[in-house]
């Protein structure tokens, strides 16, 4: 029996906490059309001349922060939920890494596979919910490389799974850890942001409207948006830890705005941090369900500056929900996934 390959995807790492590595996955990562889509030149000037010579220091300072004894969180736990998975799946199966952004890269990966004459692959891009910028980036990338190395094997895709039971089963656990203690009074479901812009090109259909009335129910109208998809993960974690609707909120971070007519996702994370303890919130649980292993979004934006942010207006306790990593249920989400497709 031929092996089936499966291919993991998740965004990426510098190779080292160094400037000289960070401004080098900088300039992979924001010169991706899917994540900056300004016309190339103004891409590029923008990347090259502005942000990666002055961002690289300071985001450098952060990851040193992120480091620990194992490297980067991301891709020590990519490399783990690799091999346990591998364990899972047995002989017929060779399931193999790779990062969007620096490595190991897709094109050595794909290399490996058609070195091994694996005639199907499985490509599994670790984001749950479906976006341009991650889930679409990913696709378009693995396709290129396929051209570039003449291989044309059949392919299986898997662009979201933010309604897998076991997915939903995986953060409900992590959550009700901490949440069963009975020392918090909310729950912030926390989302990696994105242009608002971003999500109206992705629907496409004139049903996305960016509101309750489009964002509130998942259905076959919104189902590349990533908003409502946000908030149908966000329901259904609520569901599976027995939350009332009034015990969670939703909210998306790590925005960027340059212009004024240019918003991401709302509401933003940061802003209401900032009121749960003017409304008596001074007990939160804070959750990232759009990450599936711990990275500076976690870790240091939810874990570190959020903290501060809601230390500062008169909270009392903040406590991050650990993602996924290596949790045995989290790896039989990537088995289930796998059988299934």
């Amino acid at each position: 029996m031929k092996k089936k390959g499966v291919l993991l995807i998740n965004l990426g790492t510098p190779d080292s906490p160094s400037v000289k590595d960070v401004r080098k996955y900088l300039r992979e990562f924001l010169m991706d059309k899917f994540v900056i889509d300004l016309p190339f030149l103004s891409r590029w000037m923008l990347v090259h001349l502005i942000i990666a010579p002055f961002r690289g220091p300071k985001s450098a300072k952060i990851y040193k922060k992120l480091w620990n004894d194992n490297g980067s969180p991301l891709k020590y736990f990519g490399h783990r939920l690799k091999e346990l998975t591998q364990v899972k799946l047995g002989e017929n199966y060779s399931v193999e890494l790779a990062m969007r952004y620096q490595n190991p890269s897709i094109e050595s990966v794909l290399k490996q596979f058609k070195n091994q004459q694996i005639s199907e692959i499985i490509v599994l891009p670790l984001y749950p919910q479906f976006a341009s910028s991650t889930t679409l980036s990913s696709i378009s990338k693995v396709e290129e490389e396929l051209k570039k190395i003449n291989y044309s094997p059949q392919i299986k895709w898997i662009n979201n799974f933010l309604t897998n039971p076991k997915f939903i089963q995986a953060f409900s656990e992590n959550g009700n850890k901490h949440w069963k203690t009975g020392k918090y009074q909310k729950i912030l479901f926390s989302y990696h942001g994105v242009p608002e812009r971003h999500i109206m090109n992705d629907c496409q259909n004139g049903y996305c409207k960016l509101n309750e009335s489009c964002c509130s129910s998942y259905n076959h109208n919104n189902q590349l948006c990533y908003r409502a998809q946000c908030f149908e993960t966000s329901r259904l974690i609520a569901l599976a830890m027995g939350l009332t609707n009034e015990q969670y909120i939703v909210a998306f971070q790590s925005r960027l705005e340059t212009r004024s007519r240019d918003p991401w996702l709302k509401p933003y994370a940061d802003l209401i941090i900032a009121d749960l303890p003017k409304n008596g919130i001074k007990n939160v649980l804070a959750f990232s369900p759009s990450f599936v292993a711990d990275c500076l979004e976690t870790t240091i934006e939810v874990g570190v500056e959020f903290k501060e942010i809601f230390y500062e207006n008169g909270g009392e306790k903040w406590q991050l929900v650990e993602s996924l990593n290596e949790s045995p249920t989290w790896v039989e989400t990537i088995v289930d996934l796998i059988e299934k497709v």
